[in-house]
């Protein structure tokens, strides 16, 4: 069986998927696209040659009979629209964060496909596929480092463009720490604390940069995240996990060790798209395949819930002090 997807959206993040399903993965193929900009979805259909419909608008592609599966690509914002509609044609929907702009736009959705009875939603938190995100979490859930006691994280950008905002800080670059280390601990969180250290000559002067988020964990585990957006030197992932009996730290990118030019030395990417490129194949092809089986078995609704509210504590936390970060129980389905 083939799973045949519509993709709404087709600009930078959802040409690239449409590109994946087509020339690279297996078991699915693009029926339908379409975005607000009409050169974007005509220019994605002629050049990855694809057969499939241009549809008006995201609803229409929902809807169509020839549809299976959706993907929703298209600006952050219209993403609670579409995924609900979603749902409420019984679709699975893969949706890149976020999952919605608000914690109760999360919720709303999680509340739909409750009431729907069936798991539908993956939200696209790809750092769960990363080879060594994947080896981290092994090590954790295999107790060979002890309980977790202290989490250290950097999520460092050579820079960001000039509509880059201090709260995006979370909502855009940790937000990607708020999921993974919630997965890597199997714990949720309890409270947030931001703090500004000495702002770097290179951001902006709307832009505090950089910045260090203090979690706390249900069971007592704190995390700390550097963000820093105008490192200049490269693009660099750190996560290191202290546990009881070890450390484990999350392993670099493979890259060739040079001796040239009287230093010996390794390559740092620039490009989150370079490191991160394996993880969205194994993300999407996973994806296929569990959809076929009629599962869902990523991040869930719930999940992207959990990110936003955490997120939304951040933001206010940017402000100063320590706010507390509350969800509920979790429904049964997501269980």
């Amino acid at each position: 069986m083939t799973l045949r997807v519509g993709v709404i959206g087709t600009g930078a993040i959802g040409k690239d998927h449409a590109r994946r399903i087509t020339k690279t993965l297996a078991g699915a193929k693009v029926v339908a696209v379409t975005d607000v900009n009409a050169d974007n979805a005509n220019d994605c259909v002629k050049d990855l040659n694809l057969d499939a419909k241009i549809c008006a608008n995201g609803h229409d592609v929902i809807n169509s009979a020839e549809v299976d599966a959706v993907i929703v690509t298209s600006w952050g914002p219209s993403h609670e629209e579409f995924v609900l509609a979603a749902i409420a044609a019984g679709k699975p929907v893969f949706c890149e964060k976020p999952l919605a702009t608000t914690a109760d736009g999360c919720n709303r959705i999680v509340q739909a496909e409750v009431a729907y009875g069936k798991k539908l939603v993956q939200v696209g938190f790809m750092r769960r596929y990363d080879t060594g995100y994947r080896a981290l979490k092994a090590v954790v859930d295999n107790n060979k480092i002890g309980e977790p006691l202290m989490i250290h994280c950097a999520h460092r950008n050579p820079c960001v463009g000039e509509n880059y905002k201090t709260e995006m800080a979370i909502t855009d670059t940790a937000i990607h720490e708020l999921d993974v280390l919630r997965w890597l601990t199997n714990d949720d969180y309890i409270s947030a604390q931001v703090l500004m250290p000495k702002k770097s000559k290179h951001a902006l002067s709307h832009l505090s940069d950089p910045q260090i988020v203090l979690l706390e964990t249900s069971t007592g585990i704190r995390i700390d995240v550097e963000v820093f957006v105008n490192a200049k030197y490269g693009y660099d992932i750190q996560c290191e996990i202290v546990g009881e009996t070890g450390i484990a730290k999350l392993p670099d990118p493979s890259s060739i060790i040079m001796r040239s030019e009287e230093k010996l030395s390794t390559e740092i990417l620039n490009d989150w798209k370079d490191r991160f490129i394996d993880s969205y194949d194994i993300e999407l092809q996973e994806w296929i395949n569990s959809t076929l089986k009629g599962e869902v078995n990523g991040p869930t609704a719930w999940d992207g819930y959990a990110a936003s509210v955490a997120a939304d504590a951040c933001v206010k936390a940017q402000k100063g002090g320590i706010v507390p970060i509350t969800m509920g129980a979790c429904p049964a389905l997501y269980n």
